[in-house]
């Protein structure tokens, strides 16, 4: 059986996926900002998922252990987010790290670039969507 949705439609997908995973995190790294000792969290996925849809030619690449890079085929869905500790933040007296702007910042950000893939899987849905029903006509 072939696929119905290309590269692109899954690497939105995966995208949207993430970019649910960075707000939920943004979200208590914001919601924590007054607790004492509370280290702010990251979520980077940018780079694994570039690897995955093979942006920078890396097709070449044949990853014969898991835990080598994932790349080619069916590798979109083997994308996972890197969680850790903001390395990038100064640590208040209470030993908080949450910079509210910073987070903000982050969340405005990553809101605009999950409802900009929203709307591109729904063109995609409507392009099929059209083909599907002009193809009777």
């Amino acid at each position: 059986m072939s696929n119905l949705f290309d590269k692109t439609t899954d690497a939105l997908g995966a995208s949207i996926n993430m970019r649910l995973l960075r707000n939920s995190i943004t979200g208590t790294n914001i919601a924590n900002a007054e607790t004492p000792g509370f280290k702010a969290k990251k979520v980077d996925f940018e780079e694994a998922l570039a690897r995955a849809i093979d942006v920078e030619g890396l097709k070449k690449m044949n990853p014969s252990q898991p835990e080598h890079f994932a790349s080619g085929p069916g590798a979109i869905s083997n994308v996972r987010a890197d969680v850790y500790d903001n390395p990038d933040v100064n640590v208040t007296n209470d030993g908080n790290t949450v910079d509210m702007e910073r987070e903000m910042a982050l969340l405005a950000e990553n809101s605009i670039l999950y409802n900009a893939a929203v709307q591109l899987i729904n063109k995609k849905l409507a392009a099929l969507k059209y083909a599907a029903t002009e193809g009777a006509r």
